[in-house]
């Protein structure tokens, strides 16, 4: 059943859309305190349908992205109150606390792995504000951290080039399914 293929052309096209810089800036920006979706899915097909500006948008991304974090931390140093209710009560609570347990631990490396890792940023974000962490450090950790991880991505689609759209392409139905059949065992095994 073809059904990443369709989504896959439409992201290209969505990819190559005039606008789209703009909505992976506010993407990133908005990832980085509340939004559940990372811009790498906007970012990866960005640089595969433009090979030549990779750089410029892992910038952009970068650059977005942390002024999205520094805005997290705003959230938790000034609403950690107004926002703690929410938080306990959703799905990133033991997130949140994973984080304050690291920043108590490794403070900088903290927020550097969550910067480059698939771990929840935001929640490190609010939480480097709710426990007043020094900013000029959780600044460098955030550019250092997010920077290695966008670069990367950008890096790989650009050297891919049209091969790894290519590729993509014919397989991304394979790949599509192949993800659901284990996020379903993941889930599974996780219960």
């Amino acid at each position: 059943m073809k059904l990443f293929s369709p989504l896959y052309r439409r992201a290209m096209v969505w990819a190559r859309h005039r606008h789209a810089p703009w909505y992976l800036g506010g993407m990133s920006f908005v990832e980085s305190s509340f939004f559940p979706i990372p811009p790498d899915v906007m970012l990866a097909p960005m640089c595969l349908a433009n090979p030549r500006h990779a750089w410029r948008l892992a910038l952009l991304t970068t650059l977005t992205s942390v002024a999205g974090g520094l805005f997290g931390y705003a959230i938790g140093f000034f609403a950690i109150d107004a926002v703690l209710p929410w938080l306990q009560g959703s799905r990133y609570w033991p997130a949140y606390q994973t984080a304050v347990d690291w920043f108590g631990r490794w403070g900088f490396w903290a927020v550097f792995i969550a910067g480059f890792s698939p771990i929840p940023y935001k929640v490190f974000t609010i939480a480097a504000g709710a426990l007043s962490m020094a900013l000029l450090p959780f600044t460098l950790a955030s550019l250092i951290g997010r920077g290695a991880r966008f670069f990367l991505v950008a890096g790989l689609m650009a050297w891919g080039g049209e091969r790894m759209e290519a590729a993509l392409h014919r397989y991304v139905d394979r790949l599509g399914w192949a993800t659901v059949v284990l996020m379903a065992l993941g889930l599974l095994a996780y219960r």
